[in-house]
């Protein structure tokens, strides 16, 4: 009992900082005390002090104002990335699994090629063909991540086609979009979801790492990586400026992971319930 109460605790807390994170976000417009891009030559690399919280970077601007806006970019293209991650695996998994034959098999296929790939390797790959920027990052996280989907989207897939309740609305006349509609979908939904809540934190990790290559979110854009880039030089005289993002992204990362975890435990518990009670 104590250990649940512990691990209760900690995913609360949790709960609480990715919240805290994500208001910051959607408020950075009006808790921001600064634009982040404004530069002031005259405050270069000034310590924390009461008119600059955590002091402020080579060019003069503001940490705290580029870190509140550096969430609205890092949380909402994770956001962005994890839904089309979710939407190209989903799919061609159900597609994979409920139809089988054929189309299965070259779908496994083209998922067993991307998962033999080294995912990073190939991000870096994509992103540096392409050019760095926004689009060619989405479609670099995007293509590297919806594999995985697939092949967990596939076996839930082929679980449930197989109950008898499917077998007997197919011999009542149930089309396959209705079946699909009805009912592979809505029993999938727990899973997505927690799919979709660590993806997210993978590719905000994902994201920092490209934009420090150089290879994702570029200058003067606010954005942790790219405040990790440019404080790489300062670190050893003025390590806020290395330290502050660092710990944002750390957080972020962080309490996905633990409310991914806590979400799955629940989901899990649901469902033993509702089999016992079948």
């Amino acid at each position: 009992m104590a250990a649940i109460n512990k691990a209760s605790i900690v995913y609360r807390l949790a709960a609480v900082i990715l919240l805290l994170l994500v208001a910051s976000a959607v408020l950075a417009p009006v808790i921001a005390p600064y634009d982040p891009n404004r530069v002031m030559p005259d405050e270069t690399l000034e310590p924390c002090s009461v008119r600059h919280w955590l002091g402020t970077d080579a060019l003069g601007r503001d940490v705290l104002s580029r870190l509140l806006y550096g969430a609205q970019v890092s949380i909402g293209f994770a956001v962005l990335a994890a839904l089309c991650t979710t939407l190209l695996g989903v799919s061609l998994g159900i597609i994979g699994g409920y139809f089988g034959g054929v189309t299965d098999l070259m779908l496994q296929l083209l998922v067993n090629i991307f998962q033999g790939l080294p995912g990073m390797s190939l991000m870096i790959a994509i992103a540096g063909s392409l050019g760095p920027g926004s689009a060619s990052l989405l479609l670099a996280v995007t293509l590297t991540s919806w594999a995985g989907f697939s092949r967990i989207v596939r076996g839930e897939v082929l679980k449930i086609k197989e109950e008898s309740y499917i077998e007997g609305i197919r011999s009542l006349g149930g089309s396959d979009a209705y079946i699909l509609r009805r009912y592979i979908l809505p029993n999938l939904f727990n899973s997505l979801i927690i799919l979709f809540t660590v993806r997210v934190g993978t590719v905000v990790l994902s994201v920092a790492s490209l934009s420090f290559l150089g290879l994702g979110m570029q200058p003067p854009q606010a954005d942790w990586g790219v405040m990790i880039q440019d404080a790489k030089v300062y670190f050893r005289s003025y390590p806020q400026l290395l330290i502050a993002p660092g710990l944002c992204i750390l957080a972020l990362c962080g309490s996905i992971q633990l409310v991914g975890d806590a979400l799955r435990d629940r989901f899990s518990i649901r469902r033993s319930t509702q089999k016992q009670d079948w």
